[in-house]
Parts: C-alpha cells; structure tokens; sequence
C-alpha cells in the first residue's frame, strides 16, 4: 500500500507539471541581451566577426524605462541583431554608465553567463576568430569523448567578447542537436541556448521550470580533461539541465559538482554594469501576476513592477527580475 501512494504522488506530481506546461506563463525566449561599454565597437565585433544582422537601433529614456531598468535618469541605446532565427539585444547606458566587466570572473562563478552560437565547422570558426585575435577563454576547442552519452563528439570554444563577456561556438555532430544545423551552408548558423551557472539546480529549476514553465529537454553530468580545458577550470565536474519555451533558445544550468569554489554574483549588480546579462522571456498575460509568487524567494524584484513601455514601432509590459542566482530575466509581454 505505501508503494501505491507513493507511485501515485510521483503521478500527481507529473501531472500537474503537465497541465502546467499546457498554460505555461513563458510561451517564448525572445532574445538574449547583455550590456557593452562601447556599442560601435560591439555592433562592429558581433557584424564583422560572427555574422550577426542588425535587426534596429534606438535611444530611450524616461521614466518608464528608469522603473523598467532600475537606473535611475536612465538614457540607453538598444541595437537587436539576429544569427539566423535568434536574437541578441545589446544595451549601452549613456547615461548613467555603469562598471565594466571585472577581470576576475571565472566559468564557475555565478556572475558567468553566455550564449552558444552554433558552427558548421569548427575548424573554419576557430581559424576565423583567430584570425580576428579574440581572446581565448578554453585553451582552445574541445571535442567531448565518446563516453558521455548525450555530449560526446560535440566540439565546443570558449571566448571573449571586446567587452569580456563570455561565448562559446559550437559543433553538433550529424547525430546530435536540432536538425536544422545540419541544413546550413553558413559558418554561423544561430544561437542554441544561452547558459548560466547556477548553485543548486533543483532551485533553479523550481523557478524556470515551476513557475514559469519551461520544459527540461535534456541533462548530461560531462567531466574530463576536455571539459576542463573547455571551460577553463581545472577538475571540472557539471551537471547540465536544458530546458525549453516552445520557441526560441534554450537555456542551460551549469551546476558546478567540482569546485564548489564558484562566487555568488555581487548584491550591487546593476543593469547599467557591463557584466549584467537579461534573458527576454515573452509570457501570456501580465508579468504582474508573478508578484504573488514573490514569498517563495525564487526571485527578487529589479523594477518594482510591471512597467508599460513604448518605443517607436512596439509597445509591451515588462518586468526584470533576477533568478535565484543573481541572473538577469525579463518578463514580457507584446500585444
């Protein structure tokens, strides 16, 4: 009898993040955005280097994008560019001007956060961003062993951007990753998640995927030599969770098993500060509703609410938060 019930509790259980999935709050990832120091410089590294289109560019400022952003006197350029069918929104405050990014972050760090733009050839790429001197973060690509059931042949680079937030290119062999990766003759080909470390997974995932309903597409524990060099931390051992909206990027947990070494990210993390990544999640109704979740301490409050914004040829509700880790999350919502 008690083997019944707890079958039927894990039943439950499954059910009802079932039906949660059917309403899910989160219907998309709509972009992944980070803030520069220079937007010339980073419109010119992201267009000649990676390929990426620029999408629009405009200046804001008022009072709903103080609330929006929590900077006061606020005045921002915002240029959108696409790789393919993803988007990457990038920020430069004119006013105030935040930190640049600090030289100590590591890939362990809660601070880390990047985006994974896929490759058709990894040789090719890697000779392109030499040949453009980006900064290395992995001693150079590593292609994961055999063992690894879910990563292995993928082969994967760590870089900088001219404002040091991280990247990474990617190679999926024929056999893994979405199959339109295979149906591209470009270099660049898109954006296949962004990832962030994160303390403890089971929290986060009470976060994105309890609350705000994102689906776990897959999860490997990678470890190695490779993965070591890839991510530039010695004795690297992480367990990856991916979930998923039903459009756009993923995003990826990297929960560091080994070291456990990694630094929360700073309390005075600002968005006007280069290290200060938001990931746009467009939900289906007012991102308000959330408030009454604020008790359950999954997340903490950027703008004090829901803020209406407009600027030239959109309008949408928006609320930036932060996740459990201290990572950027902005909650949309477009007529």
């Amino acid at each position: 009898m008690k083997a019944v019930l707890i079958v039927s509790a894990i039943l439950l259980a499954a059910l009802a993040r079932a039906g949660a999935r059917e309403q899910a709050f989160v219907g998309a990832v709509d972009s992944i955005g980070m803030t520069v120091g220079d937007m010339n410089q980073a419109v010119a590294f992201y267009t000649e280097v990676l390929s990426f289109e620029k999408m629009s560019d405009v200046e804001v400022a008022g009072r709903g994008h103080e609330l929006a952003s929590g900077v006061f006197a606020a005045r921002k350029r915002i240029v959108r560019m696409r790789l393919g069918a993803e988007t990457i929104e990038l920020t430069e405050y004119l006013a105030p001007r935040g930190r640049p990014m600090p030289h100590e972050v590591r890939p362990n760090d809660r601070l880390f956060q990047h985006i994974a733009i896929i490759v058709r050839d990894m040789d090719e790429a890697y000779a392109r961003l030499r040949s453009y001197e980006v900064a290395h973060a992995s001693s150079g690509p590593q292609t994961l062993p055999a063992w690894n059931p879910n990563a292995g042949g993928i082969s994967a680079f760590y870089f900088r951007d001219p404002d040091r937030h991280f990247l990474e290119i990617l190679e999926f062999p024929p056999a893994k990753g979405d199959p339109r990766w295979q149906a591209d003759d470009r270099l660049f080909l898109g954006i296949d998640h962004t990832a962030i470390v994160v303390d403890d997974t089971e929290r986060s995932l009470s976060f994105y995927r309890d609350l705000l309903g994102l689906v776990v597409a897959g999860a490997s524990e990678n470890y190695d030599v490779e993965q070591e060099h890839l991510n530039g931390v010695f004795g690297a051992r992480v367990r990856i969770t991916a979930l998923k909206a039903a459009r756009g990027p993923g995003i990826e947990f990297l929960e560091y098993l080994a070291p456990r070494d990694g630094r929360p990210a700073p309390i005075d993390l600002r968005t006007n500060d280069v290290a200060h990544w938001e990931t746009t999640l467009l939900t289906s109704s007012s991102p308000e509703g959330l408030l009454t979740s604020l008790r359950t301490r999954l997340f903490t409050l950027v703008s004090p609410g829901a803020v209406t914004l407009t600027t030239p040829g959109a309008q949408e509700t928006t609320m930036l938060v932060r996740d459990p880790d201290g990572h950027g999350v902005r909650l949309s919502m477009k007529p």
